[in-house]
């Protein structure tokens, strides 16, 4: 058979998961020591070969990873994953909990957020009326230094 067979399936090397999700070849074989993926196939070469289905859940977990999910979170998702379809109300909850912390994440996010915007435009119209802290007007020389931009 040859690599044009479509009955051979196509391998990706750790170079390769690791360009698709942005994450290092030392991360990559992290995951795997630590159980968030299952154990990776080898070649003849002793070199990794990941499947398709197993990038693809590199690049969930690396997104799950970025919002915060905590490793031993993401190593039952993986277990999870490997049980099948009766696991997937089971997934769907950790899931579900893992969103709810996001949005409390982004909630106060956003109030400070809100709060950086208000206290940047209260500068903002201090600089431009030319007025101190208290609102009193400020000579030419602070004028001219309150609107420094370097830090």
């Amino acid at each position: 058979m040859t690599a044009t067979d479509p009955d051979v399936e196509t391998w990706l090397s750790i170079a390769d998961v690791s360009q698709l999700t942005g994450l290092s070849a030392p991360t990559l074989r992290w995951y795997e020591r630590e159980g968030l993926l299952p154990r990776v196939r080898r070649g003849s070469d002793r070199r990794r070969r990941y499947s398709e289905a197993e990038a693809q859940l590199v690049v969930l977990l690396a997104r799950l990873r970025a919002t915060g999910m905590p490793t031993e979170e993401m190593r039952t998702f993986s277990i999870l994953l490997a049980g099948g379809a009766p696991t997937h109300g089971r997934r769907l909850a950790l899931l579900e909990r893992h969103e709810a912390r996001i949005r409390a994440q982004m909630a106060e996010l956003e109030q400070g957020l809100e709060a950086l915007q208000g206290k940047a435009a209260h500068y903002r119209s201090l600089i431009a009326s030319g007025l101190d802290c208290e609102g009193r007007p400020v000579d030419a020389a602070v004028a001219s230094e309150q609107r420094r931009s370097d830090v």
